[in-house]
């Protein structure tokens, strides 16, 4: 007669078996069919596509040793002011403690110009305008002191500064024209 153990060990065994029973069912029945198979290729190429994914977000999440070689120093205002006039001219202007200053004024003024009526009839006169005229002082990264002054009027936009551009002036020789010797129709001078 067997002990209770081995009965009992006997039967967990059985019931292990039929427990495992409809997986290896599955198993068998998908090694069968390619349109079941846990690891069929298209999910063999997306397995690896999530994996250079996965390795890609990591290097990208990974600390740079990148160090910024220049840090910008502090800048703070140290003076400022700003005022504005009831006729619509003002002026404002601001200091840094890096030295960089800025200037500017602005008035309304009546220029001579075209206008236009309510219809769309062009007529020349009297129009409202902003001039403006102001400078800035700064150093650049290089340690040079620029200056830039300008005016805005009616002329345009005015800017002068020893750091700006100019264009060259071109002095153009005017063509001499040729000697025009009159020819008959035939092809011979005609004196």
């Amino acid at each position: 007669m067997p002990s209770s153990s081995s009965v009992e060990s006997q039967q967990k065994k059985e019931l292990k078996q039929q427990s495992l029973r409809p997986f290896a069912d599955y198993i068998s029945q998908a090694q069968s069919d390619p349109n079941h198979q846990l690891f069929n290729s298209s999910t063999q190429v997306n397995m690896k596509l999530f994996i250079i994914a996965a390795v890609l977000a990591m290097a990208a999440a990974a600390p740079s040793s990148y160090k910024p070689e220049y840090k910008a120093p502090e800048i703070t205002i140290v003076s400022q002011s700003d005022v504005r006039n009831i006729d619509g001219s003002g002026a404002w202007s601001y200091a840094g403690s890096d030295g960089t200053t800025r200037d500017e004024a602005y008035a309304q003024k009546t220029f001579k110009g075209v206008t236009y009526d309510s219809y769309g009839k062009e007529s020349y006169g009297d129009v409202q305008g902003n001039t403006n005229t102001g400078s800035s002082y700064w150093v650049s990264p290089e340690g040079q002191r620029l200056t830039l002054t300008w005016v805005a009027d009616d002329a345009g936009f005015q800017p002068k500064g020893d750091h700006l551009p100019v264009a060259p002036v071109h002095e153009f020789e005017l063509p001499v024209a040729p000697v025009h010797i009159p020819f008959d129709g035939k092809g011979f001078k005609i004196y």
